[in-house]
């Protein structure tokens, strides 16, 4: 048989190529991720307390990992295949933290000077980070084995994209237990939090993902 007859013969058997198949493997982990963080959040620490909903904390947090995460889930879904474009979700997850990080030091130069260091340490700095990473583990476990199923060709990129991803849905459910107030606190350290789980993405990413 010839080449060309070959790819004629396959061209034909082959059937439609599948549609939206990167979303069909990232967004059932991405909703399980979510999950099991709003329920760490609630097994392990509990939940706020009802009044504090009333207030914006706990809104800031939930809209500011909402916002990171669609930029991150983006980034993730692009860097999940080749020769994907990267600015604007890069962009996007630019802006997230770029908001939150104004916010934040708008917060501390409105607070006054006595209050700026329970403004920015909280009552939780030394484990806000741990614990935020800790309720971002099974998403990243789901995230990184959807992603390997697909065809990254940047695996060290796609990890850290992942991982950020992952630490967004985590902050989602830490945000219903989290009993910080300050958008000082949460921009500096659920920030942290994200990035350290961004970073264990970039470490796996090579491992995990080659091809």
């Amino acid at each position: 048989m010839h080449t060309e007859q070959l790819i004629d013969m396959l061209a034909r058997d082959a059937g439609p190529a599948p549609r939206a198949v990167v979303a069909r493997r990232l967004l059932p982990v991405m909703l399980m991720g979510v999950l099991c963080s709003v329920v760490l959040a609630l097994w392990l620490i509990g939940p706020l307390p009802a009044e504090s909903f009333q207030t914006p904390a706990p809104w800031v947090k939930l809209a500011y990992a909402a916002a990171l995460a669609v930029g991150a889930g983006l980034l993730t879904s692009r860097l999940a295949r080749p020769v994907a474009e990267l600015f604007t979700p890069r962009l996007l997850v630019g802006l997230a933290v770029g908001a939150m990080a104004l916010i934040g030091a708008a917060t501390l130069f409105l607070t006054p000077a006595q209050e700026r260091v329970d403004a920015v340490f909280g009552q939780t700095w030394l484990t806000c980070p741990w614990t935020l990473l800790g309720f971002s583990l099974p998403a990243l476990a789901g995230i990184l084995w959807a992603m390997r199923g697909l065809a990254p060709t940047r695996p060290r990129q796609a990890g850290w994209a992942g991982g950020l991803l992952a630490g967004a849905l985590g902050a989602m459910g830490y945000a219903l237990s989290c009993p910080e107030s300050s958008p000082t606190f949460v921009a500096i350290w659920h920030t942290a939090g994200m990035a350290m789980t961004a970073y264990i993405g970039r470490l796996l990413g090579p491992i995990v993902l080659r091809w």
